[in-house]
């Protein structure tokens, strides 16, 4: 099949980069390149591991955080109450 493709610089600068050190044509090194693309793409993707924390008991709260008013006087380090 013949048709017309535009590519990015720095795609092609990688492509004939790519040509030179196989010493191929640019028709065989795009389609070596176009193959194993599709046949990643068609891969199923890798299940990934859950990302989990740990949880840490870090004690009894300092400050009632209900109240706000107390919460940001403290974080400010005022003398409240």
């Amino acid at each position: 099949m013949r048709t017309t493709l535009t590519l990015d610089d720095d795609v092609a600068v990688q492509i004939e980069r790519l040509r030179r050190e196989r010493d191929s044509s640019l028709k065989e090194t795009v389609n070596d390149l176009l193959r194993r693309g599709l046949r990643h793409m068609e891969e199923a993707p890798k299940k990934r591991k859950p990302f989990r924390t740990r949880a840490s008991r870090l004690g009894p709260p300092l400050i009632n955080i209900d109240n706000i008013a107390e919460a940001i006087a403290y974080a400010e380090g005022e003398d409240f109450k």
